[in-house]
């Protein structure tokens, strides 16, 4: 079915009165590729496009999460996808609450707290974003050094080499698509993210049969110092929140969200859980924190997996760091003034500052622990048990026993968020 190219790129180049608006229209255009736009989503199509939200770089990280929580951990997995979808379905009753008038995430936050509610989760989206993209070209550096391993350069003066010469050659390669201010094309690639899963599935299962093989009995059965780090990264798995209310926006039957959102979780879910549990059958507790890096150098299936991984985010790049740019733009009155020559310099200066963070900072697993326990938990977890309790609670719609549910997630998400956050940043720290 065509799709309306003016539908996707508007998020790109219509001046909004609120720039914390553009972080949530950046993610939200992604969940928008397969959408029809005259009729609304079907079911299956909707199904589709949330899995395709929730299905991201935590594929490639949690054979490392179960690696570090060992086995049971899987238990805290489930529950982490259990309370994902019940937050997610918080936000369905908040969309509902506040009408045609919430298109995105920021929406529900003025909704429930006001211009402060809106600033709040815009801030929190900005940071995100800068990190994911810094976390893409820290997994595009590894990953081609894995497929070009040894490869090096005279620099300036200054040997580069290995994973911070491939980080740079990506800022290169991504430069020029950040000066663009219609990135529809870019976004159509977001779609591949399903394929890359698949991919990535079938080459574990190869590399299990052809190398290593399955050790069901391998590993530890709990490893409570590596919990918090667990936790972060499984939460990771789960951080579509952001772009849910696009999803439900765009439905031909919205009252279908709720087993949209049940079909897409579990069906991610059990993705996640298959990749977590051959990786860490295969390679034990020397996974690494990016599953492909353990994969043979050489092997076709394993040119094939690191490839389709590196497909979206170097695509996606410049679409994360879009919002960030056009705010800073607007912050610094540049919006209209300058033309593309501002618009270039800024890019360039966010994506020279995003390769100066991957290269000191090369740690994916940890940045993603960070992502997860600090960002992801807020929007996923905090921020929507929240807002449901500031809209509902006054007009007494909320029971006293969901209430104490409610309240009970607060506190897991808080405990998570606290040692989850202060785990990863000491790992980080303690690296150099």
């Amino acid at each position: 079915m065509a799709v309306d190219e003016s539908v996707v790129a508007e998020p790109f180049l219509v001046p909004r009165k609120d720039a914390d608006d553009d972080a949530a229209a950046i993610m939200e255009s992604q969940s928008q590729l397969l959408l029809p736009q005259d009729t609304g989503a079907s079911f299956s199509r909707s199904c589709l496009n949330l899995s395709n939200v929730i299905s991201g770089l935590g594929m490639l990280s949690v054979p490392y999460a179960l690696a570090q929580g060992a086995w049971l951990s899987l238990a805290l997995f489930a529950l982490v996808g259990g309370v994902c979808y019940y937050t997610g379905e918080l936000i369905a009753r908040c969309l509902r609450a506040g009408g045609d008038a919430i298109r995105g995430y920021p929406d529900i936050g003025q909704l429930a707290f006001g211009r402060a509610g809106r600033r709040a989760i815009g801030l929190v989206m900005y940071v995100e974003l800068y990190l994911v993209a810094t976390s893409f070209l820290i997994l595009e550096g590894g990953s081609l050094d894995k497929l070009f391993p040894g490869a090096g350069v005279d620099l300036f003066g200054c040997r580069v080499e290995g994973k911070q010469l491939f980080t740079i050659a990506t800022a290169v390669v991504v430069l020029p698509t950040t000066w663009l201010r219609d990135l529809s094309v870019l976004a159509y690639v977001s779609a591949v993210g399903l394929v890359a899963s698949a991919a990535l599935m079938a080459s574990l299962v190869w590399a299990g049969v052809d190398e290593h093989g399955f050790h069901a009995n391998g590993g530890n059965v709990l490893n409570l110092a590596g919990l918090p780090t667990a936790l972060s990264l499984y939460f990771v798995c789960f951080s579509g929140h952001g772009i849910f209310p696009t999803v439900y926006s765009s439905m031909k039957k919205k009252r279908d969200f709720t087993k949209v959102l049940l079909v897409s979780s579990v069906l991610c879910s059990l993705n996640y859980a298959l990749t977590a549990v051959l990786g860490y059958m295969i390679y034990g507790d020397d996974v690494q924190a990016l599953v492909t890096l353990n994969l043979p150098s050489g092997k076709t299936y394993t040119r094939v997996a690191i490839l389709t991984t590196l497909i979206t985010p170097l695509a996606k790049y410049a679409i994360v760091i879009q919002p960030i740019t056009t705010r800073i733009e607007e912050n610094l009155s540049l919006a209209g003034h300058g033309g593309g020559l501002a618009r270039a310099a800024i890019s360039t200066a966010v994506l020279a500052s995003t390769v100066l963070v991957a290269c000191t900072v090369p740690f994916f697993g940890y940045l993603m622990s960070f992502i997860g326990s600090s960002l992801n938990v807020t929007v996923a977890v905090l921020f929507p048990c929240l807002s449901y309790l500031k809209i509902f609670k006054p007009r007494g719609g909320v029971r006293r026993a969901e209430v104490a549910a409610v309240v009970g997630i607060l506190v897991i998400g808080v405990c998570v968020a606290v040692v989850g956050t202060y785990t990863s940043l000491h790992q980080i720290v303690g690296t150099f």
